[in-house]
């Protein structure tokens, strides 16, 4: 990409993080705090991303004889990116947990990319994906910079990022749309006004922002059940499950239930369908409705959710402009399910009836 993409996209949603913040004991505080500034400062690294230079890789693969190439470094607590590097395309196991972990989830999610959906890594083009491990003191995040993926080691409220094959995934695919859309799907000036810190220039927001978390959640929920060998019976459908301490919650969102507390954290309060919609809405509150409709076109169809769902949704979302509404999304992926299966098959009733039981179609 010749455009900076900056627009911060983390795993786990400020709002949480500002809860979590808010319910943090005194001894707590400061740490949670040093966290929402460090996740700022990774912000402002979208505006620059595509300016920085690449690290040398290690020796290895040739990048001619791969699909991709997975390089990790090691911050060390640092925050200058990318820092050393520990592991690269090829290379054996090293003694840090995390950089094994992030290399092999890496892994398996451009694997699934490759074997399901013929996609030679984040661009279609073979490159390589780099990723920073322990990210500042205690950062209890993760998340794509538009350029690479950055891992905190979390604190006693949030940690287990490199372990978490979905949320690797999730962050991952932002990569993806950012490359399939060009612009960004739902990415937008953010006037001075309305700015959280002074080097924020462009946000998620609207519809086409909710629609860009929903694609990476659907994705992440793909590789896990991919990963798993799970049908959609067997899924629990839910996303960043275990990073959470269990006194906040099992899950960070669900699929199958948006918004129901019990099965992800305390003031969960993503939308299940445009009855609950409000506009202005958090995107990561708003993306349970594309999300619920991609569940129930799952179910409809049974089987494993990446075979028919997901195959129309990965192409159709191609599809979409930068300003694209649900609306859109209904349109094209019942487009490209007619033009796959055939007008009137249980593929396109399936993904209709999705759409309309969500209340975006009638």
């Amino acid at each position: 990409m010749k455009h900076a993409y900056r627009c911060a996209c983390f795993a786990v949603p400020a709002k949480l993080a500002r809860k979590l913040a808010s319910r943090a004991q005194a001894s707590e505080q400061h740490q949670l705090h040093g966290h929402i500034e460090a996740a700022a400062r990774l912000r402002t690294l979208r505006g620059v991303a595509s300016t920085r230079a690449t690290h040398p890789a290690l020796p290895g693969a040739q990048a001619s004889e791969l699909n991709y190439q997975r390089v990790v470094f090691d911050l060390a607590q640092g925050v200058d990116l990318p820092g050393h590097p520990v592991r690269d395309e090829g290379g054996k196991p090293v003694p840090d947990a995390a950089a094994n972990h992030v290399y092999d989830n890496t892994g398996i999610t451009l694997d699934f990319y490759l074997k399901v959906f013929g996609r030679r890594s984040i661009d279609n083009c073979g490159s390589r994906v780099e990723s920073s491990v322990h990210f500042g003191q205690n950062f209890g995040n993760a998340m794509w910079t538009g350029k690479s993926m950055v891992y905190g080691d979390g604190d006693q409220n949030v940690s287990g990022f490199p372990a978490a094959l979905d949320i690797i995934a999730h962050e991952l695919t932002h990569g993806v749309t950012q490359h399939m859309i060009k612009g960004g799907l739902g990415v937008v000036p953010v006037a001075p006004k309305d700015r959280e810190f002074k080097e924020q220039t462009h946000d998620l927001r609207g519809q086409s922002g909710a629609l860009n978390e929903s694609f990476s959640d659907v994705v992440g929920s793909m590789v896990k059940q991919w990963h798993a060998g799970q049908d959609v019976t067997k899924a629990n459908w839910l996303l960043g499950e275990h990073l959470l301490a269990a006194r906040h919650g099992r899950a960070i969102r669900s699929l199958k239930d948006p918004g129901n507390r019990a099965l992800t954290w305390y003031e969960d309060e993503q939308y299940k369908s445009m009855d609950d919609y409000a506009d202005g809405a958090d995107v990561h509150d708003s993306s349970g409705v594309p999300n619920h409709a991609f569940y129930l076109a799952a179910q409809h169809l049974g089987g494993f959710s990446w075979e028919k769902t997901g195959a129309i949704w990965y192409e159709a979302f191609a599809k979409l402009t930068p300003a694209a509404t649900f609306k859109d999304a209904a349109r094209v992926t019942r487009q490209v399910a007619s033009q796959r299966f055939g007008v009137g098959s249980k593929e396109h009733k399936a993904v209709t009836s999705a759409w309309q039981a969500v209340k975006v179609i009638t």
